[in-house]
């Protein structure tokens, strides 16, 4: 299913994407050493609870996962990169965290991630993977100008990954959202300019670089869920959620 929105849609998804950017910013700010990953779920279920918004991911049940999610935000940790499932660990000085957190607020969903380093030890090698995903979702995001191609926004995301050096997985990837979480089209962080779906005026859009340090293969972990790196390398994934409008692309997901 493909959705396209009114301008009066728009603004409600405004709403959306804003509630994520400052949901994800303020679990950033309270995240510290000793933090938990319990915490941080049981702070996003408060925060979802209080702007009455809807959770995307408790009820979850993808072919790809094993049962219902079952949690209120994916926190992935070192060298898990994708749905990292809460559970009973403390965050350690240098530790590597990626936050993703979708949820529907009047009827519109809107999704994100963020990556950063906890504590002071910010390894540089981190950092440089955290800011390649960032420059491949900014380039990703200029792409996506309306009558461009899935394809455009998939080639210029892959182009930025590939030149810092990263091997790029395309099993997962970006996707379209709407009144649910994950539609049509699949956004691949590699591709080809010129092909796939035409981007319409109207459309919402997740986009999502996400990289390993030295491999493309991906290995779930004993939750049935959390995908980690098969090598143990760390990890990063940075994610946007925008909408394509006929003066370009609006990022939602930000506090602006």
């Amino acid at each position: 299913m493909i959705e396209i929105f009114s301008p009066t849609d728009l603004e409600r998804a405004k709403a959306s994407g804003r509630f994520i950017a400052t949901t994800l910013q303020s679990l950033q700010d309270r995240v510290e050493v000793g933090t938990n990953l319990l915490e941080i779920d049981e702070w996003t279920k408060e925060m979802i609870s209080q702007a009455g918004a809807t959770s995307c991911y408790v009820d979850y049940d993808p072919s790809f996962g094993d049962g219902p999610f079952g949690h209120y935000i994916c926190t992935s940790v070192n060298d898990a990169v994708l749905h990292g499932m809460p559970h009973d660990y403390a965050l350690k000085n240098g530790d590597l965290l990626t936050l993703d957190l979708a949820v529907s607020l009047n009827g519109i969903v809107a999704d994100a991630a963020i990556s950063f380093t906890v504590g002071e030890l910010a390894d540089p090698a981190d950092v440089k993977m955290i800011e390649a995903t960032q420059r491949a979702l900014a380039a990703g995001i200029a792409a996506a100008q309306p009558g461009a191609r899935i394809g455009d926004i998939s080639h210029a995301i892959g182009s930025v990954l590939t030149a810092a050096g990263f091997p790029v997985n395309t099993d997962f990837g970006g996707h379209g959202v709407g009144t649910t979480m994950h539609q049509e089209p699949h956004i691949s962080n590699a591709g080809r300019p010129g092909e796939g779906y035409k981007l319409r005026p109207g459309l919402l859009l997740a986009i999502e670089p996400w990289i390993m340090a030295d491999t493309a293969e991906l290995v779930t972990d004993a939750d049935g869920w959390t995908l980690r790196s098969v090598t143990g390398s760390r990890t990063a994934h940075t994610e946007h959620t925008i909408a394509i409008t006929d003066k370009g692309p609006v990022i939602l997901t930000t506090v602006d």
